[in-house]
């Protein structure tokens, strides 16, 4: 099962294989920050199930004023969309931000993380794993 996408000018396109290891909607202040709404998407898949096809991607590195750990968002270098992530805390692991895909619906989410940073007035789904902190 092959999935693509890519960034908002076009010029960043993927491809992911299989399926992810894990897709989660995230609360933590990071990914507000990244995203500029009230949660991310990622949908998490081993380093080796990724494969950028063309683009050329810049990244931005910090440290998580929670964990502490590094979080490496990789981003477009001519429409600044974000596209993926690493973090300390998966290694092996790629982050596919999840409205990157031509077809976002594709992917089940498992779980809401981080939600004691979530906004107060935040429903979550019947069923849905649901996590103050990182799921491990």
């Amino acid at each position: 099962m092959k999935h693509e996408g890519g960034c908002q000018c076009g010029a960043v396109r993927f491809v992911t294989t299989g399926e992810p290891v894990r897709a989660m909607a995230c609360h933590c202040t990071s990914c507000k920050a990244r995203t500029g709404g009230p949660y991310g998407i990622g949908v998490y898949f081993e380093e080796s199930a990724v494969e950028f096809q063309n683009g050329e991607l810049g990244y931005y590195q910090f440290e998580s004023d929670t964990t502490g750990r590094w979080i490496r968002n990789e981003f477009c270098t001519n429409c600044a969309s974000t596209i993926a992530w690493t973090l300390e805390m998966r290694p092996g692991l790629r982050a596919i931000a999840g409205g990157s895909y031509d077809n976002p619906d594709w992917y089940k989410l498992s779980a809401h993380i981080w939600t004691r940073s979530a906004r107060s007035d935040m429903c979550y789904p019947e069923n849905m794993t649901i996590c103050d902190q990182a799921l491990v």
